[in-house]
């Protein structure tokens, strides 16, 4: 009778311990998850002032919790806005360093084609004189169309210089030939001997390539760059889905409702998660990484064989050797074009005498050293831009399968990589177990935190890749020497929103859970249960000792 005298005298301790265990855990201070939220700018009348139970909350572990209803919707919203604002971040810095080489590239060419414009104006009027005067509007059509074909594209090069110089010819014909009258039919027939006579020497052909492959070189270049930062910009806008809106929410702050103030995230669990949504942002890695590596191969064009540079700044010496050299052959080139097209008509004694004295050709350019032409177009020279920009572009590469890491290495989102047992790994302060997930869209079927839907790919994430794709595939034709057809950017690279939003699938409710584990199971569910299974432990004990003391009372 003692011993279940004693028996009872036990249980009923553990009844009383288990009561007070209880009491303790529900007591337990919220404060500092208090003071952490009302600083964030929300009601403290949100925040309990004590631990209590957690069967509200929907994502968050539902045992004793600091977080109300209204805490946990609050914090998936501030969650999801921080995700967006370290991606932008993350993005805002590379758009900005395309952006700032666009502008800096584009005002070079420009500058440097008015300069190339004002350079051969000043020195064929002081050459020429009023006989480059009576002419200037064929050269001012050649630079126009130049600017043209840069700014705007839609100029075939080769067709317009062909046109240049076969006007050029025109003029020069009748200038040494002024003793003449040379109808409009005439002249058309003098055109057909231009390839076979060269007047000009070798002048139009060498600069005809020259011209193309520079002009195409720097257009594309430009182009890509544009290209590249209008990416960047769209993507960099990202909606994340329900699925990674929960994930973010349990990353982030579901450490708060359990106390964890002070306890960041894993590093590898911020990694799934990070892949899990920014999933279509990695499938550009690739078309990403072509792209530049052609802009890369484009920029040696340009340090090279096609510096637009090298070709424009002594343009206006080249055209002066080329009417020079038609001068010195003036008299063959004449014979033999009145031998194919006939003798022309004289004209009458009096126009003669005034046409020969305005035709005078008193002089000669000097000849062209480099060193005497320093560059000043946007005060600086284009293998200083080139070399900046390939600095650039080879840090790019590799962005987007980057971008989920590089967030995670942001200290607001997650602990060191050192830091592998003290960190949140969504159920509590231990290690996180599970493997790091591959990038892009398919690699997500086995992503333990994030459920994505792999069989859709994004919209606006597509419209890039093939941007990019059109423009790696341009760059390749100027790398060859090719003229390019060019698109309008806008047109290729538009779309509104970001990667991945849930306008082509049902998205579900926005605390519905949706993470799954290995084994299938809701992992909230499996963290819920785990914790009533704590919180239960005392109540179990108290049940099992009043069972005992009415099975004592029979067995007397």
């Amino acid at each position: 009778m003692a011993r279940f005298g004693l028996l009872a005298l036990l249980c009923t301790l553990a009844v009383l311990s288990a009561a007070l265990l209880a009491a303790e855990l529900k007591s337990k201070s919220c404060s500092e998850v208090r003071r952490l939220y009302v600083s964030k700018g929300f009601n403290k009348n949100d925040a309990p002032m004590h631990e209590i139970n957690g069967d509200h909350l929907k994502i968050c572990p539902q045992g004793y919790t600091c977080c109300s209803q209204e805490m946990e919707e609050k914090y998936s919203l501030q969650s999801k806005d921080e995700f967006k604002s370290v991606v932008t971040e993350q993005c805002n810095h590379l758009q900005a360093v395309f952006a700032s080489r666009y502008k800096k590239f584009d005002e070079f060419f420009k500058e440097l084609l008015e300069n190339a414009e004002k350079s051969l104006n000043d020195m064929f009027v002081k050459t020429y004189g009023h006989l480059y005067m009576q002419n200037s509007e064929l050269f001012k059509d050649l630079f126009k169309e130049l600017k043209r074909y840069y700014v705007v594209g839609n100029v075939n090069l080769e067709e317009m210089l062909n046109d240049f110089w076969a006007r050029l010819l025109e003029r020069m014909f009748r200038l040494v030939n002024s003793q003449y009258h040379f109808t409009d039919e005439y002249l058309e027939c003098v055109s057909k001997y231009t390839e076979q006579l060269k007047p000009f020497g070798d002048v139009p052909r060498k600069l005809k390539l020259q011209i193309t492959r520079a002009f195409v070189a720097a257009r594309t270049f430009a182009q890509g760059l544009a290209v590249a930062r209008d990416v960047v910009s769209k993507v960099s806008v990202v909606t994340p889905t329900a699925q990674c809106t929960h994930a973010l929410l349990k990353m982030t702050y579901c450490s708060h409702c359990q106390g964890l103030v002070t306890v960041k995230p894993c590093y590898n669990y911020c990694s799934n998660i990070m892949r899990g949504c920014l999933a279509h942002q990695g499938d550009l890695d690739s078309e990403w990484n072509n792209f530049v590596d052609a802009m890369l191969m484009v920029a040696e064009r340009l340090e090279g064989p096609f510096n637009i540079e090298s070709v424009m700044d002594p343009i206006d010496v080249k055209i002066s050797d080329a009417i020079m050299n038609m001068q010195d052959n003036s008299v063959q080139v004449s014979q033999k074009v009145f031998q194919g097209c006939g003798p022309p008509k004289p004209l009458p004694a009096g126009r003669i005498s005034r046409s020969i004295s305005e035709s005078t050709f008193s002089a000669r350019f000097r000849p062209y050293h480099p060193e005497e032409r320093p560059t000043t177009a946007a005060g600086t020279s284009l293998d200083q831009l080139v070399t900046d920009v390939k600095e650039k572009l080879k840090q790019a590469k590799k962005f987007w399968s980057s971008l989920p890491s590089n967030v995670c290495n942001d200290e607001r989102m997650a602990a060191g990589n050192g830091n592998e047992d003290d960190c949140w790994n969504g159920k509590g302060k231990s290690r996180y177990l599970f493997a790091v997930t591959g990038n892009g869209l398919a690699n997500q079927i086995s992503n333990p935190e994030v459920q994505v839907d792999t069989s859709k790919p994004d919209t606006l994430i597509l419209r890039q890749i093939m941007a990019l794709r059109v423009m790696t595939n341009k760059m390749k034709n100027a790398y060859n020497g090719n003229d390019v057809d060019f698109f309008d950017i806008s047109d290729e690279s538009s779309g509104e929103g970001s990667g991945s939003g849930c306008e082509y699938q049902q998205c579900p409710s926005e605390f519905e859970s949706n993470t799954t584990d290995h084994s299938g199971r809701n992992a909230n569910d499996k963290a819920n249960h785990a914790g009533a299974r704590v919180e239960a432990q005392p109540y179990l004990l108290a049940v099992f000792c009043i069972l005992f003391l009415v099975m004592q009372r029979e067995w007397r």
